[in-house]
């Protein structure tokens, strides 16, 4: 039997050159770095990893130049989500034959299913895969998958092994636990919910797909370690330090331009986005960087920006930012200088 899915699994930025395209030589560097900082495992071709935005030749390589830096250091989770069930299936073949632990499959999106599609899809998936299929939960951007179909699947289906939720949604979590782990004792269960990450753990989770991860994996990899242990009062401090760098990225630009931002503090060289972005959005991120710095230099991770921090921590209003952007803007446009 494969070893259990458990600890924290990176989901991974892809670096990406001048030109936009998958820069290896820095992926690669990555993929090293992920690896010395402590993480579990690595989990590229999340949404972390912006999937949708790559063609599907694109998301293989990814995968294969991750699992040739690996060589079997840790164990790779593969997303492995595809827009049917054919390539989906497909794609499962591919990185079977490239060594990897498992794949990640995210419930059908755009389409909003039923209950018995959802179930239907991974009942195909998971009866012709080679490899040990995890369930993917992100109810914000894919079809609900509801704890009876979860519980459904993991008695069905012997390659069905785990599900990543992304939900954050806690009684969620337990009611899945408790349909699932009497029948299925192996079956992992990750949460994609960094601000949760602690108490997901203590109700019984065995791990995370966690975007921080990908930028402080000293901090994540920590507060899994503690919270194993049951060292509550030190989880509990570095779980709220987490929160806060967590908040930050998640809610100050649109998703995931400020783990990329706070990933380039940390010296990686990841290029811009493949998703345009306008003046005013530049802008904000140039702020965010500076309060980001802020951040991870409390906890020795980053320089200070030049000019350096807000004393006595203060708090950077993103709303205000953008009203003093929209009217430096203006003011620019009215002189003919934009």
């Amino acid at each position: 039997m494969a070893p259990k899915l458990q600890g924290i699994f990176t989901p991974n930025i892809v670096p990406l050159d001048g030109r936009g395209e998958i820069n290896e030589a820095e992926l690669r560097r990555y993929t090293d770095w992920l690896i010395d900082r402590g993480v579990h495992g690595l989990y590229p071709n999340g949404s972390t990893g912006e999937f949708t935005r790559f063609t599907p030749e694109e998301r293989r390589r990814i995968i294969a130049i991750m699992a040739d830096q690996t060589r079997g250091r840790v164990p790779v989770l593969a997303g492995a989500a595809e827009a049917n069930v054919r390539e989906t299936i497909s794609a499962c073949e591919y990185y079977h034959d490239l060594g990897v632990r498992a794949v990640a499959i995210v419930s059908p999106f755009y389409y909003k299913l039923s209950p018995q599609a959802v179930y239907a899809y991974f009942k195909e998936i998971g009866d012709h895969s080679p490899v040990d299929v995890t369930l993917y939960n992100i109810p914000m951007f894919a079809s609900p998958i509801d704890v009876p179909t979860v519980q459904r699947l993991s008695e069905e289906c012997e390659r069905v092994v785990a599900i990543k939720d992304s939900s954050g949604d806690l009684p969620h979590m337990i009611r899945m636990i408790q349909a699932v782990r009497p029948n299925r004792p192996e079956f992992s269960f990750l949460t994609g919910w960094d601000a949760a990450l602690m108490p997901m753990i203590l109700i019984g989770c065995d791990g995370g797909t966690n975007a921080t991860s990908g930028v402080v994996p000293e901090i994540t990899r920590k507060l899994y370690d503690l919270t194993k242990a049951y060292r509550i009062d030190e989880a509990r401090e570095l779980q709220y330090k987490l929160l806060t760098l967590f908040d930050k990225m998640i809610l100050s630009a649109d998703f995931p331009e400020g783990f990329r931002a706070a990933l380039r503090l940390r010296g990686f060289n990841t290029g811009a986005g493949r998703q345009p972005f306008s003046d005013i959005q530049q802008m904000q991120l140039e702020t965010l960087s500076n309060a980001l710095a802020c951040l991870m230099a409390d906890e020795g991770y980053a320089d200070q920006p030049i000019g350096g921090c807000p004393i006595g921590g203060e708090k950077i209003d993103p709303d205000q930012v953008g009203r003093i952007v929209k009217g430096v803007l203006a003011e620019l446009k009215q002189r003919g200088l934009s």
